[in-house]
This record gives C-alpha cells, sequence and structure tokens, in this order.
C-alpha cells in the first residue's frame, strides 16, 4: 500500500533497526506522531484521499506502542525492587561470591545499595549481587 504523500513508502515509517522489529513509529512520541499526522493530511492528493482507516490503525498502533513502553518501565522497576528485596534479604547472612579475578571468597554482609544492579558490602568489599553463588545463615 502507498502513502498520500507523493506515492511513494509505506503507511509505516520503518528506521534501519527494522531488522530488530522496532518501527520509527516505536520511537515517537506523541507530538511527534500528530505532527506526521497532519502532514500527510496537508500533502496527501485531493483527487485521491487517503482512507480513514489507515489512520485509525496508526493511532492504535501508537497506543498500543505506548502502553507497551509503560508496561516495559514498570516491569523495570519491578525487577529493580525484587533485586533490592533480595539484597536486603542477605544482610547478616554469610555469602560465597566469585571475584572480578575469578577466585572464590566468601564473608558475612553488613550492609546493602539498592537500585537496578544491588551491591552487597562484605567485609570491605562491594559485591555486585549477580556474583553472589551461596548463602548460609550466620553461625
Amino acid at each position: 500500500m502507498t502513502s498520500p504523500i507523493g506515492g511513494a513508502g509505506s503507511t509505516q515509517a520503518t528506521t534501519p533497526n527494522q531488522s530488530s522489529g522496532q518501527s520509527a513509529l516505536g520511537s515517537l512520541g506523541g507530538d511527534a506522531f500528530l505532527k506526521l499526522l497532519v502532514a500527510q493530511l496537508k500533502y496527501q492528493d485531493p483527487s485521491n484521499p487517503t482512507d480513514s482507516t489507515a489512520f485509525m490503525a496508526q493511532t492504535a498502533q501508537l497506543t498500543s506502542v505506548d502502553k507497551l513502553n509503560s508496561i516495559a518501565q514498570q516491569q523495570t522497576q519491578l525487577v529493580a525492587s525484587q533485586l533490592s528485596a533480595q539484597a536486603a534479604g542477605l544482610v547478616g547472612r554469610e555469602v560465597t561470591y566469585t571475584t572480578a579475578s575469578g577466585e572464590r571468597a566468601s564473608g558475612i554482609v553488613s550492609s546493602t545499595t539498592f537500585g537496578s544492579a544491588p551491591t552487597l558490602r562484605v567485609g570491605a568489599v562491594d559485591v555486585p549481587l549477580s556474583s553472589i553463588t551461596g548463602t548460609s545463615a550466620q553461625a
């Protein structure tokens, strides 16, 4: 299907990221989408007006993309909260972890920092939660 603007292109703009399945519409904000919609209306061929269902489909797609972005942000926050809760649960426990050099070490967790990548304070070392390989209760 061709676009009313010059008769070339498709109704859905794409970017070089298309190989990953991402369309340009997915990266547009609401304001940019409305500007694009107005431009399409302004430059359409009067003898061949654009089908209104195409605009409705684009609007529905924009809404879907906005909702998916919102869900993705909420899931990222949820994962960060879960990781922080796991890190907090290890305070006072003995953990075994892999050091940056690949060696195994262990110690008692004295504190933690929260965020998307929590760290545990083991002795004088800050250990990423992802480096923990085992836990045991403090004796």
